[in-house]
C-alpha cells in the first residue's frame, strides 16, 4: 500500500516556501510488527527537491486505550534510544525529544510525566546586539502534550520551577524581555495564560503548524533564527484533526543517500500529512526512532546512536 503525497508552493510571510516533490509513502507495518491496529509506519525514499531523500513516519489513534503515552529522563545522564528501549521494559515506541546541554545533560525543555513537571525549560537568554548587556530574552518555547481525555495539543510554554505545571500560551507566542535572569511569570507582562494541564508533554522548538497553517516561530522562540533553510535531520511531531498522533524522523549528513531537510520543508511535509498544530523537535545527530527496538532511520553520528537526555515512548 502506497500513500502518495504532493508537497505544493505555501506561502509562509515574509518569504515563499518552495518544494516541488511528490513524496510516495509506503505503508511498512509488517517490517516493524507486531504493531497494534490503531498505528502504522510509512516510509519514503522518494526525492526532495531533487535531493535524496528518506524519512519515517508513525501515526498512532490517540483514542486507542491500550496505548500508554509517556516520557522519560536520564535523571542528569544520557542515553541512547535503545538504552531506554531496555530500561523502560521494551516499549512499542521510542523516539527522542527535547533539546538538551551536553555539559550538564540538562533539559534544555520541558518534560511532563504522570500530569507534572520533570524536566524544565530554559527560562533566560541573554540580549542580544548592543543591548545585550542591559536586558534578558524570556522564550517561550513550544511543546505538544496529551492530557487524561487523549487529545493532543501544541502550545508555547513557560516553565517556573516552584509549580509542578507549565504556563501555557495557545494562540501565539509571548515575546518578552527583562533585567531579571531568573524569570517570574509576571516578569512576562500581562499575557492570557492556562495552567497546562497535560499527562505527557515534551518539549523543543519551533513551532511548525499553528490551527492548519504553516508558521514557524524561529525568531519568536529564538531558535535557529536565519537557518530555517539549512538541512539536518529532524524529528518532529504533530496531531491531527481525526485525532492522530503523528511522529515524524527525516535521516540526514547522508551526502548522495539522504541529505535531510529544512524546517520549512519540514512543516510543509507534516502540513500535507493532515497536521493541525506540530513542531520541530531536537534533530542533528539525536534524530533516532525505534519501532519494537528496531531502528527507522539511521542516525548521523558516526557511533551511531546519540545518548539522549530524554524521550517519548508509547507503550
Amino acid at each position: 500500500m502506497k500513500r502518495k503525497l504532493i508537497i505544493a508552493v505555501f506561502l509562509l510571510n515574509p518569504s515563499v516556501i518552495r518544494c516541488f516533490a511528490q513524496l510516495n509513502w509506503k505503508k511498512m507495518d509488517t517490517a516493524f510488527g507486531p504493531l497494534p491496529p490503531s498505528v502504522h509506519i510509512f516510509k519514503t525514499t522518494d526525492s526532495l527537491d531533487g535531493k535524496p531523500f528518506v524519512s519515517y513516519y508513525v501515526s498512532i489513534q490517540l483514542k486507542d486505550k491500550k496505548l500508554l503515552f509517556t516520557a522519560q529522563t536520564g535523571k542528569d545522564k544520557r542515553y541512547t534510544p535503545s538504552e531506554y528501549y531496555q530500561q523502560e521494559n521494551r516499549p512499542l515506541l521510542v523516539v527522542n525529544c527535547a533539546f538538551f546541554s551536553y555539559e550538564t545533560n540538562q533539559n534544555l525543555n520541558m518534560i511532563m510525566k504522570d500530569g507534572k513537571l520533570i524536566a524544565y525549560n530554559i527560562v533566560s537568554l541573554k540580549g542580544i546586539g548592543k543591548d545585550s548587556v542591559n536586558y534578558y530574552y524570556y522564550p517561550t518555547r513550544s511543546a505538544i502534550g496529551i492530557n487524561r481525555r487523549r487529545k493532543a495539543s501544541v502550545a508555547w510554554i513557560f516553565t517556573d520551577s516552584i509549580h509542578s505545571r507549565p504556563y501555557a500560551f495557545e494562540k501565539s507566542p509571548v515575546i518578552a524581555k527583562g533585567k531579571t535572569k531568573v524569570p517570574s511569570i509576571f516578569n512576562l507582562g500581562q499575557v492570557d495564560w492556562k495552567w497546562w494541564k497535560m499527562q505527557t508533554a515534551v518539549g523543543g522548538g519551533p513551532s511548525l503548524i499553528h490551527d492548519g497553517k504553516i508558521w514557524i516561530t524561529s525568531k519568536e522562540e529564538q531558535m535557529f533564527v536565519g537557518q530555517e533553510k539549512d538541512h539536518h535531520p529532524r524529528t518532529a511531531m504533530g496531531f491531527t484533526h481525526k485525532g492522530r498522533l503523528i511522529i515524524l524522523v527525516i535521516q540526514g549528513r547522508f551526502p548522495g543517500i539522504a541529505e535531510g531537510a529544512s524546517l520549512e520543508q519540514e512543516a510543509v511535509i507534516l502540513k500535507d500529512l493532515g497536521c493541525y498544530r506540530a513542531l520541530n523537535l531536537d534533530g542533528g545527530g539525536s534524530s533516532c526512532m525505534l519501532i519494537n527496538g528496531k531502528e527507522t532511520i539511521k542516525p548521523s553520528d558516526k557511533e551511531g546512536q546519540r545518548p539522549v537526555a530524554a524521550v517519548f515512548m508509547v507503550k
